[in-house]
């Protein structure tokens, strides 16, 4: 049988909703008032957890996630100042992401809320970094506006037409921006996650010292791809290149790409009002002036989280969960994680 939780119309959202997120390793929840403002959040980022095997391992990350996750939703709920039948509804990450890590997270949410006969809201990932300049005191772009996703795991170039309305158009052909600075990041010998560091290094460097490719550069579309780029990285790193010319010059390929990239996808958009870059890279000050300067030329806004919320956070999940309830959109209490989830399987509002 279909279990559908309670659901609200746009009408009765007046309360605030708690935000759950634990699609990789980052732990996190946050409690929202009904207009937006973050009264309560949390995270725990597995560093300690995962450095000693460079990477995610995602049985570690689930078990993570389960022993953090219910005492810092207790937590933030107290220094909120709300009770779980205060809220309006639990919204969690159901995809896409490490199937444990999902579980652990959705499963919880959903806990909560039969437990108290609230409406429960799977968030897309993907969804909530595209939506989180909406929230107040943010840039708030108007609809349509284009969508820079680099992280981690992604790399994509979206047209964001509404709450529920995305058009993909283009994504990486191989590894994902973020993939690609941790592993030239541990070609240079740095730690484990590989972008913070990369990015320290190369303010040590000169960005025009390697000859370093840019893939798909002037080419037509909006796709990307790195996997030479790490290649080339090693290359230098073998020939005994400079440590810090390396990491300038592979970040400066990386935000030239970016750049050109967009400013594709935005002759693809001429009615978008804004080029909004968000995921974990979205920190990057270099890949921010690059886009930066991109919007200008197209005429129009720029803008970004701040870095806090560019990589994965619970405030973020929160908040895309109150606009799909404003919209009189929940969700089935049986819906199944999924860790491929798209963008273009989104209901729309």
């Amino acid at each position: 049988m279909n279990k559908r939780a309670p659901t609200a119309g746009p009408e009765a959202v007046s309360a605030p909703i708690l935000g759950i997120e634990t699609s990789c390793d980052e732990t996190a929840a946050a409690v929202l008032s009904a207009d937006g403002v973050v009264l309560a959040e949390a995270g725990h980022s597995q560093l300690q957890e995962h450095a000693r095997f460079g990477g995610v391992v995602p049985e570690v990350a689930a078990r993570a996630h389960l022993s953090r996750l219910p005492a810092m939703v207790a937590d933030v709920m107290r220094r909120a100042g709300v009770a779980f039948s205060d809220l309006c509804g639990v919204a969690a990450t159901a995809g896409p992401g490490l199937i444990g890590g999902l579980v652990v997270g959705s499963s919880f949410g959903k806990g909560v809320a039969l437990a108290h006969a609230l409406p429960f809201v799977p968030v897309n990932h993907l969804e909530a970094h595209a939506l989180t300049v909406l929230m107040p005191g943010l840039g708030e772009p108007a609809f349509p506006y284009l969508l820079l996703l680099v992280s981690g795991g992604h790399c994509q170039c979206v047209a964001v037409l509404g709450l529920g309305r995305y058009r993909r158009l283009g994504t990486t052909l191989d590894d994902a921006v973020g993939e690609a600075f941790d592993k030239s990041a541990k070609l240079l010998g740095l730690p484990w996650p590989g972008g913070p560091a990369l990015e320290q290094l190369a303010k040590l460097g000169d960005p025009a010292a390697i000859p370093l490719p840019r893939p798909l550069l002037g080419r037509p579309g909006c796709d990307f791809s790195f996997s030479g780029l790490k290649t080339a990285v090693a290359r230098a790193v073998a020939q005994g290149g400079r440590r810090e010319d390396i990491a300038a010059s592979f970040q400066a390929a990386v935000a030239a790409v970016l750049a050109d990239r967009a400013r594709h996808a935005l002759r693809l958009m001429p009615d978008a009002t804004a080029l909004v870059v968000a995921g974990g890279v979205a920190a990057n000050a270099a890949v921010r002036q690059a886009l930066a300067g991109e919007a200008l030329r197209a005429g129009v806004a720029q803008e970004a989280p701040p870095p806090r919320l560019c990589g994965d956070n619970a405030v973020m999940v929160a908040w895309a969960g109150l606009l799909r309830l404003r919209a009189g959109l929940s969700g089935a209490v049986d819906f199944a994680p999924r860790p491929r989830w798209p963008l273009s399987e989104m209901t729309c509002a």
